[in-house]
């Protein structure tokens, strides 16, 4: 608007009241002097006030600062209204970004059963061994549909999800505050205010079991991270699986992936070496050996049918882990049993399985892999 009286678009301006013209007596007063310059003038109905007047400032400089002071107890009353709502644990929540729920003709939380399938999909895809990125990726390529009904995803907004209690039913509330009431600032609540944790406060669209199954595996990735030395978490993606995961046996630094050049074009092939190889000015550096890209898929598919042969052993050994106090490892037990009930002895290498299975590969001395499971498990391969 002040762009457009620049402009020369506008001639005068006629407002409600002072409170709706500026939030405090200094903006007030600063568009108005601008305003007046460009001669133009405004009038406040409330008031009965025209900034044109001879006495019109003095009077505004007044009637401003009382209206300023009348927004400010306007918004203590209603923060004190909204604190003491969330004290008796009623909900105040945003639904039109909140996929999953919708609200009923009395404010209350409903389930939108449409979304909450895609909630539901996030939640297993990533105790299926995928990353907030790769799930991110394939809900886009798919088609579908976020909060505002288009197919964009962000690996922060998939991560937020995966944290967010009120998917299980629970709320915390006031996670963040309003700074001031003039600039309406929101941030983070870390103590400055009190928070309310409110139990089974409306449906829940994922199991508190599950959802308390993928904050362990959140921590165990960003422990698995911190452990190696791995900058980024969850690197592997369909095209590189073994990124981030494929570990030294000798120092513990992961291995990546490269190009074995030969002069001979038909030579050239993908290899695996520890990144310890060649380390910073004094430091030594790994001598570990260095592995095809191939013999990594085919450790998989061995380790995977040594299960399948197996299965009587590892079945009767998850089914132990199902007392477990560890919400992931109930999960895994349950999850494992299932793949191994349904499915047989593989030829290939399998993605999903892969991921849903497999938490790294360490290379050790003398030709020998061992594969760890994300229950725990340990088998060693052969590399010949």
């Amino acid at each position: 608007m002040i762009e457009d009286c620049k402009a020369g678009k506008i001639d005068m301006i006629i407002t409600k009241s002072i409170s709706r013209f500026a939030r405090n007596t200094l903006d007030c007063l600063n568009f108005v002097r601008q305003l007046k310059d460009l001669g133009i003038g405004v009038m406040f109905e409330k008031e009965n006030l025209f900034t044109l007047d001879s006495k019109g400032e003095v009077i505004l400089s007044i009637l401003s600062s009382l209206a300023q002071d009348e927004s400010r107890s306007i918004s203590e009353n209603s923060t004190w209204g909204i604190r003491r709502r969330f004290e008796q644990g009623k909900l105040h929540v945003n639904h039109t970004k909140f996929l999953g729920y919708d609200k009923d003709k009395n404010g209350n939380l409903v389930i939108n059963e449409k979304q909450a399938k895609i909630v539901r999909r996030i939640y297993k895809e990533f105790l299926d061994g995928k990353g907030a990125n790769r799930i991110a990726k394939d809900l886009e390529r798919d088609g579908v549909p976020n909060w505002h009904g288009k197919a964009k995803w962000y690996e922060s907004s998939i991560r937020k999800m995966l944290t967010n209690e009120k998917y299980k039913g629970d709320a915390l509330l006031q996670k963040t505050y309003t700074v001031d009431f003039l600039s309406k600032k929101r941030t983070e609540n870390t103590g400055q205010v009190p928070q309310y944790y409110v139990e089974d406060s409306h449906p829940a669209i994922i199991d508190k079991e599950m959802w308390q199954a993928v904050q362990l595996e959140m921590a165990r990735r960003r422990d698995f991270a911190l452990r190696h030395g791995i900058q980024m978490l969850e690197y592997a993606t369909a095209d590189n699986p073994f990124a981030g995961r494929v570990i030294c046996g000798k120092c513990g630094k992961i291995f990546g992936r490269k190009v074995w050049n030969s002069t001979n074009e038909r030579l050239r092939r993908l290899i695996w070496r520890c990144n310890g190889r060649y380390p910073a000015k004094g430091e030594k550096g790994c001598n570990s050996r260095h592995i095809d890209d191939g013999i990594l898929y085919q450790a998989f598919v061995d380790v995977f049918n040594t299960l399948i042969e197996n299965k009587d052993y590892f079945i009767g050994k998850w089914r132990e882990q199902l007392g477990s106090d560890n919400a992931l490892r109930r999960y895994k037990a349950k999850q494992f049993s299932k793949i191994i009930k349904k499915t047989g002895q593989i030829n290939e290498f399998d993605i999903d399985l892969y991921f849903a299975l497999v938490e790294k590969v360490v290379v050790r001395d003398e030709g020998r892999l061992t594969v760890s499971l994300l229950d725990g498990t340990e088998v060693e391969c052969v590399i010949e």
